[in-house]
């Protein structure tokens, strides 16, 4: 399912923007709170290195700011105008496929898909952590 999703999203959005999906997603990742590279290599699912690689990319393209936070060694992560204007791509072709669900199924179905979701997403998480608080390195 999550490639069969991942395809129709990349064939939208190839028309829109030649980014890579990655790119988008870490986009996406960091203006919904992912504000470390830690937390976006964690959200991402991919080792630290990798997230590394991928934020340099993106600020080499003015997309993503890295600033100071509150100490040396953490690093605060924020999208440029330029990296809102590509988000929107993505969020766009999110708005239009969750308009095609309706293609497939009931909006009481889709409501209930998106409950198990989430039901299954909480347990993940916190089962993952132990307690339920979400993992933390240090850096606020």
């Amino acid at each position: 399912m999550r490639r069969a999703i991942r395809r129709h999203l990349t064939e939208k959005l190839g028309a829109r923007t030649s980014r890579p999906f990655n790119q988008l997603l870490a986009l996406k990742g960091i203006s919904e709170g992912a504000r470390r590279q830690a937390a976006l290599a964690e959200r991402l699912l991919v080792d630290a290195p990798a997230a590394s690689r991928l934020v340099d990319r993106l600020e080499e393209d003015g997309l993503v700011l890295r600033r100071a936070g509150e100490d040396r060694r953490c690093v605060r992560l924020e999208l440029t105008a330029a990296g809102e204007r590509e988000l929107s791509y993505l969020v766009d072709a999110l708005r239009e496929l969750d308009g095609e669900l309706g293609e497939y199924l009931p909006a009481s179905e889709v409501t209930e898909l998106q409950r198990l979701m989430g039901k299954l997403q909480e347990g993940l998480v916190t089962r993952q952590s132990g307690d339920g608080a979400p993992p933390t390195d240090g850096c606020e």
